[in-house]
Protein backbone atom coordinates (compact mmCIF):
# COMPACT_ATOMS: atom_id res chain seq x y z
CA UNK A 1 0.00 0.00 0.00
CA UNK A 2 1.38 3.42 -1.03
CA UNK A 3 0.08 6.69 0.39
CA UNK A 4 1.01 10.26 -0.54
CA UNK A 5 -0.57 13.58 0.33
CA UNK A 6 0.47 16.08 -2.36
CA UNK A 7 1.63 16.30 -6.00
CA UNK A 8 5.38 16.04 -5.32
CA UNK A 9 4.80 12.83 -3.36
CA UNK A 10 2.49 11.58 -6.10
CA UNK A 11 5.32 12.00 -8.63
CA UNK A 12 7.63 9.92 -6.42
CA UNK A 13 4.89 7.37 -5.86
CA UNK A 14 4.35 6.98 -9.60
CA UNK A 15 8.05 6.33 -10.16
CA UNK A 16 8.16 3.87 -7.25
CA UNK A 17 5.13 2.00 -8.57
CA UNK A 18 6.75 1.64 -11.98
CA UNK A 19 9.94 0.27 -10.39
CA UNK A 20 8.08 -2.16 -8.13
CA UNK A 21 6.07 -3.51 -11.04
CA UNK A 22 9.21 -3.82 -13.14
CA UNK A 23 10.99 -5.83 -10.41
CA UNK A 24 8.10 -7.90 -9.07
CA UNK A 25 5.88 -8.19 -12.13
CA UNK A 26 2.50 -9.80 -11.62
CA UNK A 27 3.42 -10.84 -8.08
CA UNK A 28 2.66 -7.37 -6.78
CA UNK A 29 -0.61 -5.55 -6.24
CA UNK A 30 -0.58 -1.90 -5.20
CA UNK A 31 -3.39 0.00 -3.46
CA UNK A 32 -3.52 3.27 -1.58
CA UNK A 33 -3.76 7.03 -2.03
CA UNK A 34 -2.28 9.08 -4.85
CA UNK A 35 -2.80 11.56 -7.65
CA UNK A 36 -2.41 11.67 -11.39
CA UNK A 37 1.07 10.10 -11.60
CA UNK A 38 0.08 7.12 -9.46
CA UNK A 39 -3.22 6.70 -11.29
CA UNK A 40 -1.26 6.59 -14.54
CA UNK A 41 0.52 3.54 -13.09
CA UNK A 42 -2.81 1.84 -12.40
CA UNK A 43 -3.65 2.98 -8.86
CA UNK A 44 -7.30 3.36 -7.99
CA UNK A 45 -6.96 5.81 -5.07
CA UNK A 46 -9.13 5.72 -1.98
CA UNK A 47 -9.45 9.51 -2.28
CA UNK A 48 -7.79 12.52 -3.93
CA UNK A 49 -5.18 14.98 -2.65
CA UNK A 50 -7.28 18.15 -2.38
CA UNK A 51 -7.68 18.24 1.40
CA UNK A 52 -4.19 17.04 2.29
CA UNK A 53 -2.12 19.21 -0.06
CA UNK A 54 -1.81 22.16 2.35
CA UNK A 55 0.97 23.46 4.62
CA UNK A 56 1.40 25.86 7.53
CA UNK A 57 -0.48 25.98 10.81
CA UNK A 58 -2.95 28.65 9.76
CA UNK A 59 -3.65 26.97 6.45
CA UNK A 60 -4.01 23.47 7.87
CA UNK A 61 -6.45 24.42 10.64
CA UNK A 62 -9.45 24.79 8.33
CA UNK A 63 -8.71 21.37 6.79
CA UNK A 64 -8.09 19.49 10.04
CA UNK A 65 -11.46 17.66 10.25
CA UNK A 66 -11.20 16.35 6.68
CA UNK A 67 -7.50 15.50 7.04
CA UNK A 68 -8.22 13.48 10.19
CA UNK A 69 -11.07 11.66 8.45
CA UNK A 70 -8.70 10.73 5.65
CA UNK A 71 -6.00 9.64 8.10
CA UNK A 72 -8.51 7.30 9.73
CA UNK A 73 -9.83 6.01 6.42
CA UNK A 74 -6.35 5.24 5.03
CA UNK A 75 -5.12 3.62 8.26
CA UNK A 76 -8.26 1.56 8.70
CA UNK A 77 -8.06 0.40 5.09
CA UNK A 78 -4.50 -0.80 5.73
CA UNK A 79 -5.54 -2.58 8.91
CA UNK A 80 -8.45 -4.23 7.11
CA UNK A 81 -6.56 -5.34 3.99
CA UNK A 82 -3.23 -6.20 5.70
CA UNK A 83 -0.76 -5.31 2.92
CA UNK A 84 2.79 -6.66 3.19
CA UNK A 85 3.97 -3.09 3.69
CA UNK A 86 2.53 0.40 3.91
CA UNK A 87 4.80 2.97 2.25
CA UNK A 88 4.08 6.50 3.47
CA UNK A 89 5.46 9.09 1.04
CA UNK A 90 6.49 12.57 2.23
CA UNK A 91 3.74 14.91 3.68
CA UNK A 92 4.59 14.01 7.30
CA UNK A 93 1.71 15.96 8.85
CA UNK A 94 -0.60 13.58 7.01
CA UNK A 95 1.27 10.33 6.42
CA UNK A 96 2.93 10.04 9.84
CA UNK A 97 -0.47 10.17 11.52
CA UNK A 98 -1.50 7.22 9.37
CA UNK A 99 1.61 5.29 10.43
CA UNK A 100 0.96 6.12 14.08
CA UNK A 101 -2.61 4.83 13.92
CA UNK A 102 -1.52 1.68 12.10
CA UNK A 103 1.16 0.87 14.68
CA UNK A 104 -1.20 1.57 17.54
CA UNK A 105 -3.96 -0.71 16.22
CA UNK A 106 -1.99 -3.24 14.13
CA UNK A 107 1.65 -3.24 15.32
CA UNK A 108 2.61 -6.19 13.10
CA UNK A 109 1.98 -4.24 9.88
CA UNK A 110 5.24 -3.06 8.31
CA UNK A 111 5.47 0.70 7.79
CA UNK A 112 8.05 2.37 5.53
CA UNK A 113 8.76 6.09 5.26
CA UNK A 114 9.80 7.33 1.81
CA UNK A 115 11.17 10.89 1.96
CA UNK A 116 11.62 11.45 5.66
CA UNK A 117 11.02 14.92 7.08
CA UNK A 118 14.23 16.90 7.44
CA UNK A 119 14.35 16.36 11.18
CA UNK A 120 18.12 16.87 11.05
CA UNK A 121 17.32 20.49 10.17
CA UNK A 122 14.73 21.11 12.89
CA UNK A 123 13.50 19.11 15.88
CA UNK A 124 15.92 16.18 15.71
CA UNK A 125 14.05 14.56 18.62
CA UNK A 126 11.32 13.61 16.14
CA UNK A 127 13.62 10.89 14.78
CA UNK A 128 13.27 8.99 18.06
CA UNK A 129 9.48 9.25 17.81
CA UNK A 130 9.57 8.05 14.20
CA UNK A 131 11.37 4.89 15.34
CA UNK A 132 8.21 3.94 17.22
CA UNK A 133 5.95 3.92 14.18
CA UNK A 134 8.24 3.27 11.21
CA UNK A 135 10.17 0.07 10.52
CA UNK A 136 12.30 1.48 7.69
CA UNK A 137 13.22 4.82 6.14
CA UNK A 138 14.14 5.12 2.46
CA UNK A 139 16.58 8.04 2.63
CA UNK A 140 17.13 10.50 -0.21
CA UNK A 141 20.35 12.01 1.12
CA UNK A 142 23.60 10.17 1.94
CA UNK A 143 23.98 11.58 5.45
CA UNK A 144 20.51 10.52 6.59
CA UNK A 145 21.02 6.77 7.36
CA UNK A 146 23.69 7.35 10.04
CA UNK A 147 21.60 10.16 11.50
CA UNK A 148 18.52 7.94 11.86
CA UNK A 149 20.61 5.00 13.09
CA UNK A 150 21.59 7.16 16.03
CA UNK A 151 17.94 7.19 17.06
CA UNK A 152 17.35 3.46 16.55
CA UNK A 153 15.65 3.71 13.17
CA UNK A 154 16.86 1.63 10.20
CA UNK A 155 17.40 3.69 7.05
CA UNK A 156 18.71 2.90 3.57
CA UNK A 157 20.14 5.52 1.20
CA UNK A 158 18.42 5.19 -2.18
CA UNK A 159 19.17 8.57 -3.77
CA UNK A 160 16.82 11.35 -4.82
CA UNK A 161 14.10 10.10 -7.22
CA UNK A 162 13.89 13.52 -8.86
CA UNK A 163 17.21 12.64 -10.53
CA UNK A 164 15.33 10.20 -12.77
CA UNK A 165 13.46 13.05 -14.39
CA UNK A 166 16.60 14.47 -15.98
CA UNK A 167 15.99 12.61 -19.23
CA UNK A 168 12.52 14.16 -19.43
CA UNK A 169 13.81 17.74 -19.44
CA UNK A 170 13.68 18.06 -23.21
CA UNK A 171 11.66 19.74 -25.91
CA UNK A 172 12.39 23.38 -25.13
CA UNK A 173 12.73 24.53 -28.74
CA UNK A 174 9.52 22.79 -29.76
CA UNK A 175 7.78 24.24 -26.69
CA UNK A 176 8.70 27.78 -27.76
CA UNK A 177 7.52 27.13 -31.30
CA UNK A 178 4.29 25.49 -30.13
CA UNK A 179 3.37 28.43 -27.90
CA UNK A 180 4.57 31.21 -30.17
CA UNK A 181 7.49 32.28 -28.01
CA UNK A 182 10.36 33.71 -30.09
CA UNK A 183 13.49 31.57 -30.00
CA UNK A 184 15.59 34.53 -28.83
CA UNK A 185 13.11 35.93 -26.27
CA UNK A 186 14.27 35.96 -22.62
CA UNK A 187 12.01 33.40 -20.97
CA UNK A 188 11.30 33.16 -17.25
CA UNK A 189 9.56 30.17 -15.63
CA UNK A 190 7.31 31.35 -12.80
CA UNK A 191 6.61 28.60 -10.24
CA UNK A 192 4.47 29.73 -7.29
CA UNK A 193 3.98 26.23 -5.86
CA UNK A 194 1.53 23.34 -6.11
CA UNK A 195 -0.50 24.09 -2.98
CA UNK A 196 -3.34 26.57 -2.72
CA UNK A 197 -1.80 28.47 0.17
CA UNK A 198 1.54 28.74 -1.67
CA UNK A 199 -0.13 30.16 -4.77
CA UNK A 200 -2.16 32.56 -2.65
CA UNK A 201 0.96 33.88 -0.89
CA UNK A 202 3.49 33.86 -3.73
CA UNK A 203 1.64 34.58 -6.98
CA UNK A 204 0.95 38.27 -6.24
CA UNK A 205 4.59 38.78 -5.22
CA UNK A 206 5.82 37.00 -8.33
CA UNK A 207 3.48 39.07 -10.52
CA UNK A 208 4.97 42.31 -9.21
CA UNK A 209 8.47 40.86 -9.66
CA UNK A 210 7.69 40.13 -13.30
CA UNK A 211 6.39 43.69 -13.74
CA UNK A 212 9.71 45.07 -12.48
CA UNK A 213 11.70 42.72 -14.71
CA UNK A 214 9.60 43.44 -17.81
CA UNK A 215 10.27 47.17 -17.40
CA UNK A 216 14.00 46.58 -17.89
CA UNK A 217 14.27 43.40 -19.99
CA UNK A 218 12.90 43.94 -23.51
CA UNK A 219 10.83 41.11 -24.93
CA UNK A 220 10.48 39.20 -21.65
CA UNK A 221 8.12 36.21 -21.82
CA UNK A 222 6.93 34.08 -18.90
CA UNK A 223 5.70 30.52 -18.55
CA UNK A 224 3.77 29.10 -15.61
CA UNK A 225 3.29 25.31 -15.31
CA UNK A 226 0.52 24.41 -12.88
CA UNK A 227 -1.40 21.39 -11.59
CA UNK A 228 -5.15 20.70 -11.77
CA UNK A 229 -6.15 21.39 -8.18
CA UNK A 230 -4.65 24.91 -8.15
CA UNK A 231 -5.16 25.77 -11.83
CA UNK A 232 -8.33 27.80 -11.22
CA UNK A 233 -6.61 29.95 -8.59
CA UNK A 234 -3.61 30.42 -10.89
CA UNK A 235 -5.78 31.50 -13.82
CA UNK A 236 -7.62 33.95 -11.61
CA UNK A 237 -4.35 35.33 -10.24
CA UNK A 238 -2.83 35.77 -13.71
CA UNK A 239 -5.86 37.30 -15.45
CA UNK A 240 -3.95 40.58 -15.47
CA UNK A 241 -0.25 39.86 -16.01
CA UNK A 242 2.57 42.28 -16.77
CA UNK A 243 4.30 40.24 -19.52
CA UNK A 244 3.31 37.69 -22.16
CA UNK A 245 2.34 34.53 -20.27
CA UNK A 246 1.95 30.89 -21.26
CA UNK A 247 0.04 28.68 -18.80
CA UNK A 248 0.49 24.92 -19.14
CA UNK A 249 -0.57 21.75 -17.33
CA UNK A 250 0.80 18.23 -17.39
CA UNK A 251 4.23 16.79 -16.63
CA UNK A 252 5.50 16.72 -20.22
CA UNK A 253 4.61 20.38 -20.78
CA UNK A 254 6.16 21.33 -17.44
CA UNK A 255 9.47 19.67 -18.22
CA UNK A 256 9.53 21.11 -21.75
CA UNK A 257 8.89 24.52 -20.20
CA UNK A 258 11.85 24.06 -17.86
CA UNK A 259 14.02 23.14 -20.85
CA UNK A 260 12.81 26.20 -22.73
CA UNK A 261 13.30 28.67 -19.87
CA UNK A 262 16.40 30.81 -19.45
CA UNK A 263 15.79 31.19 -15.71
CA UNK A 264 13.18 30.45 -13.05
CA UNK A 265 11.56 32.10 -10.06
CA UNK A 266 10.40 29.20 -7.92
CA UNK A 267 8.76 28.32 -4.64
CA UNK A 268 11.04 26.26 -2.40
CA UNK A 269 10.49 22.53 -2.86
CA UNK A 270 11.10 19.53 -5.12
CA UNK A 271 10.77 21.74 -8.19
CA UNK A 272 14.19 23.26 -7.45
CA UNK A 273 15.84 19.87 -8.03
CA UNK A 274 13.88 19.47 -11.26
CA UNK A 275 15.10 22.87 -12.41
CA UNK A 276 18.67 21.86 -11.60
CA UNK A 277 18.20 18.76 -13.76
CA UNK A 278 16.86 20.96 -16.56
CA UNK A 279 19.98 23.15 -16.26
CA UNK A 280 17.78 26.16 -15.53
CA UNK A 281 19.32 28.71 -13.12
CA UNK A 282 16.90 29.89 -10.47
CA UNK A 283 15.97 32.14 -7.59
CA UNK A 284 14.03 30.48 -4.76
CA UNK A 285 11.43 32.15 -2.56
CA UNK A 286 8.87 31.21 0.08
CA UNK A 287 6.41 32.76 2.51
CA UNK A 288 4.98 30.90 5.48
CA UNK A 289 1.96 32.11 7.37
CA UNK A 290 2.89 34.56 10.13
CA UNK A 291 2.01 32.18 12.98
CA UNK A 292 3.79 29.24 11.34
CA UNK A 293 6.92 31.33 10.79
CA UNK A 294 6.86 32.60 14.37
CA UNK A 295 6.80 29.05 15.73
CA UNK A 296 9.20 27.39 13.31
CA UNK A 297 11.93 30.02 12.94
CA UNK A 298 13.54 29.36 16.37
CA UNK A 299 13.64 25.62 15.59
CA UNK A 300 15.59 25.84 12.32
CA UNK A 301 19.13 24.43 12.61
CA UNK A 302 20.34 24.75 9.01
CA UNK A 303 21.71 27.72 7.11
CA UNK A 304 19.86 27.04 3.85
CA UNK A 305 16.48 25.82 2.61
CA UNK A 306 17.18 24.78 -0.99
CA UNK A 307 18.53 21.26 -1.43
CA UNK A 308 21.29 22.38 -3.79
CA UNK A 309 22.55 24.83 -1.15
CA UNK A 310 22.28 22.25 1.63
CA UNK A 311 24.30 19.74 -0.39
CA UNK A 312 27.01 22.29 -1.31
CA UNK A 313 26.86 23.99 2.11
CA UNK A 314 26.88 27.43 0.50
CA UNK A 315 24.48 29.86 -1.15
CA UNK A 316 24.78 28.76 -4.77
CA UNK A 317 21.10 29.50 -5.47
CA UNK A 318 19.67 32.80 -4.14
CA UNK A 319 17.08 32.27 -1.40
CA UNK A 320 14.64 35.02 -0.46
CA UNK A 321 12.36 33.87 2.34
CA UNK A 322 9.67 35.52 4.46
CA UNK A 323 10.40 39.25 4.89
CA UNK A 324 13.02 39.04 2.13
CA UNK A 325 10.47 37.70 -0.35
CA UNK A 326 9.86 41.14 -1.87
CA UNK A 327 9.44 42.00 -5.56
CA UNK A 328 12.39 44.38 -5.75
CA UNK A 329 14.78 41.92 -4.07
CA UNK A 330 13.51 39.07 -6.23
CA UNK A 331 13.83 41.09 -9.42
CA UNK A 332 17.38 42.11 -8.54
CA UNK A 333 18.29 38.44 -8.00
CA UNK A 334 16.56 37.13 -11.15
CA UNK A 335 17.71 39.81 -13.60
CA UNK A 336 21.38 38.69 -13.84
CA UNK A 337 20.28 35.15 -14.69
CA UNK A 338 18.39 36.54 -17.70
CA UNK A 339 20.91 39.15 -18.82
CA UNK A 340 24.41 38.07 -17.71
CA UNK A 341 25.71 34.81 -19.26
CA UNK A 342 28.53 34.65 -16.70
CA UNK A 343 26.08 34.72 -13.78
CA UNK A 344 23.97 32.01 -15.37
CA UNK A 345 27.01 29.83 -16.14
CA UNK A 346 28.33 30.14 -12.59
CA UNK A 347 25.09 28.85 -11.08
CA UNK A 348 24.81 26.06 -13.64
CA UNK A 349 28.26 24.81 -12.66
CA UNK A 350 27.15 24.70 -9.03
CA UNK A 351 23.94 22.87 -9.92
CA UNK A 352 25.97 20.19 -11.70
CA UNK A 353 28.22 19.71 -8.64
CA UNK A 354 25.21 19.34 -6.34
CA UNK A 355 23.51 16.80 -8.59
CA UNK A 356 26.66 14.68 -8.67
CA UNK A 357 26.75 14.63 -4.86
CA UNK A 358 23.07 13.61 -4.81
CA UNK A 359 23.81 10.52 -6.89
CA UNK A 360 23.29 11.64 -10.46
CA UNK A 361 24.67 8.99 -12.81
CA UNK A 362 24.26 6.16 -10.28
CA UNK A 363 21.54 3.50 -10.30
CA UNK A 364 17.95 4.67 -10.67
CA UNK A 365 16.81 5.86 -7.18
CA UNK A 366 13.24 4.56 -7.56
CA UNK A 367 14.61 1.15 -8.52
CA UNK A 368 16.91 1.22 -5.48
CA UNK A 369 13.91 2.14 -3.33
CA UNK A 370 11.85 -0.69 -4.80
CA UNK A 371 14.71 -3.14 -4.24
CA UNK A 372 15.06 -1.98 -0.63
CA UNK A 373 11.33 -2.54 -0.04
CA UNK A 374 11.35 -6.02 -1.54
CA UNK A 375 14.53 -7.00 0.31
CA UNK A 376 13.06 -5.69 3.58
CA UNK A 377 10.05 -7.94 3.02
CA UNK A 378 12.27 -10.94 2.22
CA UNK A 379 11.42 -10.92 -1.48
CA UNK A 380 13.96 -11.35 -4.24
CA UNK A 381 13.76 -8.47 -6.75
Amino acid sequence: MLVCGEPSGDALGGQLMAALKDLAGSRIKIVGVGGEAMKAQGLQPLFGLEATSVTGLQEVISHIPEILRRVKRAADYAIETKPDAVVLIDSPDFTHRIAQRIKRLAPDLKTINYVAPQVWATRAYRARKMAKYFDLVLALLPFEPPFFAGYGLKAVFVGHPALERGAKMVGGDAFRARHGIPADAPLLAVLPGSRNNEVKALLPVFAETVRLLAAHIPGLHTILPTVPHVAARVREGTAIWPAPLTLVEGEAEKFAAFDAADAALAASGTVTTELALAKTPMVVAYILGALTALIYRPLIRVKYYTLVNLILDRLAVPELMQENCQPRLLADAVAPLLTDPAASAAQLADLEKALALMGAGAENPSRRAAQAILEFLGEQP
